[in-house]
């Protein structure tokens, strides 16, 4: 049993290398190691490709993204099942790729599906990925408004949303205080916040804001995020990826503001030509 300071390691900046090198050996040797409660809650195990030790606070773009991959093997076998329409998937992914192309985090690739699911929901993981479901996009009036969901759920993306409640997860179930942990504990704990977990009121905020400053420099309509939010809040039945959020009523008026009035006619308002683009999922 091994225990060591927070303040050794701050003091001894060699001691990660040093530990992921004696794990290596450990592992190439055959014999089992047997290391235990390091008191620096950040510090975890994730293995994508190979053993190293990792700082989840500090999760580099690289390491995200492959977490993110197989979060996202996970959920399109386990979870949803994509749409297979090549030209849908193309059209969306070219809205996504327009906004995060304006998102201020375009050093990672970003990839945008869509999956089959007639409740209206969209959602994020980590790395870049963001789905949006067929019934969301068949209630969407227009593309401008399809494009304020992407550019919320990238919003997420961009501020890191999702890696900073996993830290905090992982942190609540002890996770991150081992120094050995399967990826795949952590892929499922991920996953299931990304799914089910809402985020905190400011986050969505956040991500809000992220959104439509996205879609404004992008050239789409801002006056589009707010109408499809008050669309969807008078709807019969709250949707999906609005009903754990918070406070629906206050982020229409909080958007509302943040249009820019020079801003807020452009790009995406066409209803009657994106109908006919969407006819497919019928």
């Amino acid at each position: 049993m091994l225990k060591l300071s927070e303040s050794f390691f701050r003091r001894s900046p060699w001691v990660y290398p040093l530990l992921s090198l004696v794990v290596a050996l450990s592992v190439w040797l055959g014999q089992p190691l047997l290391v235990r409660a390091i008191s620096l809650g950040d510090i975890i195990r994730v293995i994508p490709s190979g053993i190293q030790v990792i700082q989840l606070a500090n999760l580099s773009d690289k390491q995200e993204v492959a977490i993110g991959k197989q979060m996202n093997d996970q959920t399109i076998t386990r979870q949803f099942r994509l749409y297979r329409g090549a030209e849908l998937n193309q059209y969306v992914n070219q809205i996504g790729q327009r906004l995060a192309a304006q998102s201020g985090r375009t050093q990672i690739p970003y990839t945008y599906q869509i999956v089959e699911d007639k409740s209206v929901n969209a959602f994020a993981t980590m790395g870049g990925f963001v789905y949006v479901t067929t019934g969301l996009m068949k209630t969407a009036d227009n593309e401008a408004q399809l494009a304020s969901v992407i550019g919320h759920e990238t919003g997420h993306i961009v501020r890191r949303h999702l890696v900073n409640q996993l830290k905090e997860e992982a942190t609540l179930q002890g996770v991150a205080t081992l120094a050995k942990v399967n990826s795949n504990t952590i892929v499922n704990i991920g996953t299931t916040l990304a799914l089910s977990r809402p985020h905190s009121r400011n986050a969505e905020y956040e991500a809000d804001q992220a959104g439509i400053t996205m879609m404004g420099k992008a050239g789409y309509a801002q006056s589009a995020a707010p109408a499809f939010m008050s669309k969807l809040l008078n709807q019969a039945s709250t949707p999906t990826f609005l009903s754990t959020h918070p406070a629906t009523a206050d982020r229409v008026a909080r958007l509302k503001q943040s249009v820019n009035p020079s801003m807020a006619n452009g790009a995406g308002m066409d209803n009657a030509s994106y109908k006919a683009r969407i006819r497919s999922l019928s």
